[in-house]
């Protein structure tokens, strides 16, 4: 099964409606509720990464017979330095983006500590690929 989604940067609003969909399939197709919960937390910090700091992008999650594989594609600044990025409270999010609640710098450790693969791309003035795995 394949699910995919737009992304749109800058509308907080609909941060979460990915994740949303995607745990109630999940639930519809009775996986753990502990598998469950640590995808949606990795979804939706994805999500919100792509909000704050992209111009856009898509997410397409399969989920197969053995665990789900989500893919989250962006068009923006990029990550400059992927291993202080994924730093815990290192954070290149803007003042406006903190003042909203956003931007504490756990977006990418989340991901990486809720899934059981996680992979950074990423291209300065490019943009960023995320692709991450959890099992059933």
């Amino acid at each position: 099964m394949k699910l995919e989604f737009d992304i749109a940067s800058g509308d907080f609003s609909k941060a979460g409606r990915a994740s949303s969909r995607i745990k109630k399939m999940l639930k519809q197709l009775q996986v753990d509720t502990k598998v469950i919960k640590r995808i949606v937390v990795a979804i939706y910090e994805a999500e919100v990464n792509v909000v704050a700091h992209s111009v856009g992008g898509k997410m397409i999650a399969e989920i197969d017979g053995t665990g789900i594989t989500v893919v989250v594609q962006d068009s923006g600044p990029g990550i400059e330095d992927i291993q202080k990025a994924m730093q815990e409270g290192f954070s290149t999010a803007t003042k406006a983006v903190r003042n909203m609640g956003f931007g504490a710098g756990m977006g990418l450790p989340n991901i990486n500590r809720n899934t059981d693969d996680f992979t950074i791309e990423s291209e300065v003035g490019e943009g960023t690929k995320l692709t991450f795995r959890n099992n059933f």
